[in-house]
């Protein structure tokens, strides 16, 4: 019998961020600052000069000044503001007390906010529009001009104000099901001030777009898992494709009797496995037109570890195992959203590895989607087993051009690269060069691993096809022997491998990344998705 699919607090999943709205004029002239709409005015500020103390205003920083008739820079540097990118301070204006005071800002917003820029590029701004974003909530709308500097060709423009959006919306966010702080006053309305036309609001839309699509990560992954089961996530994602006008396939138990490894996963669990698809075909489509792109997301909707079951501690951030799916599922949703011009298949191999009377064990021999055997090790590696099923399944009957797989799959990576970088696995050079370069664009990054082909006897089973970890500690590279182990379910397909297990999840705050479930991975497969050709 399923648990309750019920949310933890009747919460929707599927939030939409706060609205980004562009607007003409300057500060020295826009009427919104005076028609009592706004509440804070924010401005930028960049690293003095060399040789030089004083902070360099930014675009609108020295007109809000004289609109003001405020020294700006001079408040800056006494609040010790360095103008690196997400420093910020709040400037709260008194009122006059009494009729015969007028102040110089009567009928101006009483809320500034310097922001620094830092040298301006995209990472920059998005680290400066989180910084803005986490400094203002709770108030209705706020104006800046961050992003908006007048020497600028449009290409640089868009990208600018792309960044500001994409930072401000992704700080923005707070959990959905568990409120972990007091603050959960809603986010203000952004207007970028200086910026119009279609390229700016194009620009615009793709960061709602991708701010979006990490939202709904965050959701998914940050439910609890006495809610989120196979069932509970394969609803959501047949709700909110449906919602979306695509199509969607959820098949069940019964429909599994081939997929040995997902069925094993499964077992243990009072909550049976499923496996979702979700496909998203541009209307204006023809073959050769566009590629057919497959992403695989692993979605373990809670992991004990099994049989070799983990430590208590370890178990705790385990509710956000489903990420891989949550980011696949994002993604096509994200890529409808965006007219992308490919088309795209999310590939959501659901279970939750518990332990039962059920329980596959260590020393089972597991067939495969496509018939390729696999000698059980650990029951603790259970996200290669859901994923060599659906890999192997995307392969033999989707046809994709190009299939990614993404998934929080082993601490090995997380060692490897810490909480910055994914890991990237793929011999395809084309398609590593296309993912690290939407992992820089987007902030997402990635870190190209190598495929170890004398590591492939760790993988190597006397009684199977294959063993699924190795039992020879002496070889390591666990990241890099897990892709080695999925690399057997791809064909010939170009084929890209992403372990997510360190960026995917957050102790702190830091810039457009939330404590919890970050959201890690959406972005960046939307970002690759826009830059395809």
């Amino acid at each position: 019998m399923a648990r309750s699919g019920g949310s933890a607090t009747g919460s929707r999943i599927g939030r939409t961020p706060p609205a980004v709205t562009l607007a003409g004029g300057t500060i020295a002239s826009s009427a919104l600052l005076a028609d009592g709409s706004t509440d804070a005015v924010a401005v930028p500020v960049a690293p003095a000069r060399d040789g030089d103390d004083a902070l360099v205003p930014g675009e609108g920083t020295a007109a809000a000044a004289a609109r003001y008739g405020i020294d700006l820079a001079e408040i800056g540097e006494r609040a010790r503001l360095a103008g690196k990118p997400g420093d910020v301070y709040v400037l709260q204006l008194p009122r006059p007390v009494g009729s015969s005071v007028v102040l110089p800002w009567a009928g101006l917003p009483t809320t500034l906010v310097l922001v620094g820029v830092g040298a301006g590029r995209p990472e920059d701004l998005r680290r400066a529009g989180a910084a803005l974003a986490r400094a203002t909530r709770g108030l209705g709308r706020v104006v800046t001009t961050l992003g908006a500097e007048a020497q600028q060709t449009a290409s640089q423009a868009a990208a600018a104000a792309r960044a500001v959006a994409e930072g401000y919306l992704l700080a923005a966010y707070s959990p959905l099901q568990i409120k972990v702080k007091d603050d959960t006053r809603a986010p203000a309305e952004l207007v970028l001030l200086g910026r119009d036309g279609t390229r700016a609001a194009a620009a615009v839309a793709a960061a709602r777009t991708a701010a979006t699509a990490t939202w709904l990560v965050r959701d998914l992954a940050t439910t609890p898992s006495n809610v989120k089961n196979p069932e509970w996530m394969a609803e959501q994602a047949r709700r909110l494709s449906d919602e979306a006008g695509l199509e969607v396939v959820v098949r069940g138990p019964r429909d599994l009797g081939e997929f040995g490894g997902i069925l094993a996963v499964g077992a243990g669990s009072m909550s049976p496995p499923r496996l979702v698809t979700v496909s998203y075909t541009p209307a204006t489509f023809t073959p050769g037109s566009g590629k057919h792109v497959v992403i695989v997301g692993k979605g373990i909707t809670y992991d004990t570890g099994g049989l070799s079951i983990k430590q208590s501690d370890a178990m705790v951030p385990m509710k956000t195992d489903m990420t891989g799916a949550a980011v696949a599922l994002a993604t096509v949703l994200g890529a409808a959203a965006d007219g992308v011009k490919h088309r795209v298949t999310a590939v959501l191999p659901l279970a939750e590895n518990h332990v039962g009377a059920d329980s596959y064990r260590p020393g089972d021999v597991l067939t495969m989607f496509g018939g390729t055997t696999v000698e059980i090790a650990n029951t603790d590696a259970e996200g290669r087993l859901v994923l060599a099923d659906a890999l192997a399944w995307a392969d033999a009957t989707l046809d994709p051009d190009v299939l990614i797989d993404v998934a929080t799959l082993t601490g090995a990576a997380t060692i490897g690269l810490g909480k910055q970088y994914a890991a990237l696995y793929s011999s395809d050079a084309v398609l590593v060069a296309d993912l690290v370069a939407a992992g820089a664009d987007s902030g997402e990054r990635t870190w190209h691993m190598p495929l170890v082909d004398e590591y492939e006897e760790a993988v190597r089973s006397d009684i199977a096809h294959l063993r699924h970890v190795p039992v020879d500690k002496k070889i390591g590279g666990g990241s890099i022997t897990a892709a080695l182990f999925l690399r057997h379910f791809v064909g010939s397909r170009a084929w890209a491998h992403l372990d997510i297990a360190g960026p995917a999840r957050s102790t702190s705050d830091r810039h457009e990344v939330s404590e919890g479930a970050t959201g890690f991975g959406a972005r960046l497969l939307l970002r690759y998705l826009d830059d395809l050709r």
